[in-house]
């Protein structure tokens, strides 16, 4: 594990949790409301959306826990589950990286298909699908089968968010986002523009429910972000689809990471 993972310290007081080569993570343990990754500020985004107060979030991966970190210091005491089946990286994080004083955070070292199966019906307000192997989404996590049950366990009112990272022209994403619509029909898609726009490889965040979404505050929030940032709802959605097919229950990984680091840090 040791030569698989490394924490690289900034002059910020920052941490980059780096695995395989990969920065997967950005902590700021002496402020966690502080998000480097630009999709980790586009998930923290859509999940600002919901009404105050705590949230009961379960992490399908965990890494450096960037984003259990930031629930727990905008929403105290809120309950998250971070399914991580690496349990070595988990005690390394826990270690270098500790968290807060009092927090409901528990990690299970289980897979996330396994994880999400075991979840009672209804018992979270919010899913978040942010796991990568190598670089890359497993293809159990952009699988119908698991879409399904990501749909039980998601409460009526609540939001599934997966972290989707692809090449220009999102073929992959697309694929994803029909998949969701098997089980979840209300979605939409935030980025930044270069990304929407197959400018580069890079990281898409998928919303998504069972109720309409509150696409007038997602709206206000992405005209705001640090970097320009854009919405695709509806027809625009439609449009980037192009009549992709859903995965079945095999699904299938995303495509490799270009050999550029930090290509996922603002």
């Amino acid at each position: 594990m040791a030569d698989r993972v490394s924490f690289e310290w900034d002059e910020r007081g920052g941490v980059t949790v780096v695995m395989d080569g990969q920065p997967q993570s950005h902590v700021q343990p002496d402020d966690p409301t502080v998000l480097v990754f630009e999709y980790v500020q586009h998930l923290a985004l859509a999940i600002d959306t919901l009404p105050p107060g705590p949230l009961a979030v379960t992490h399908v991966g965990g890494a450096g826990l960037t984003l259990p970190r930031w629930v727990e210091a905008t929403r105290p005491g809120s309950p998250q589950i971070i399914l991580e089946p690496d349990a070595g990286l988990t005690e390394l994080v826990r270690r270098e990286i500790p968290l807060p004083r009092r927090h409901r955070i528990r990690v299970r070292p289980v897979d996330g298909l396994t994880g999400v199966r075991a979840l009672a019906d209804d018992s979270a307000d919010v899913v978040v699908t942010d796991a990568y192997a190598a670089g890359r989404v497993p293809a159990e996590l952009a699988s119908a089968a698991y879409v399904l049950d990501v749909a039980r366990v998601l409460r009526p009112n609540g939001l599934a968010l997966w972290n989707l990272a692809d090449e220009p022209g999102m073929r992959w994403a697309a694929r994803v986002l029909a998949t969701i619509r098997l089980h979840l029909p209300h979605v939409a898609l935030v980025a930044t523009h270069e990304v929407l726009k197959g400018r580069r490889f890079g990281n898409a965040v998928a919303v998504a429910s069972h109720a309409p979404l509150p696409l007038e505050r997602l709206r206000r929030d992405v005209a705001r972000a640090p970097l320009p940032t854009g919405l695709r709802e509806d027809a625009q959605l439609a449009r980037l689809g192009g009549g992709a097919k859903p995965f079945g229950d095999e699904g299938e990984q995303s495509p490799p990471p270009p050999d550029a680091k930090g290509w996922r840090v603002r």
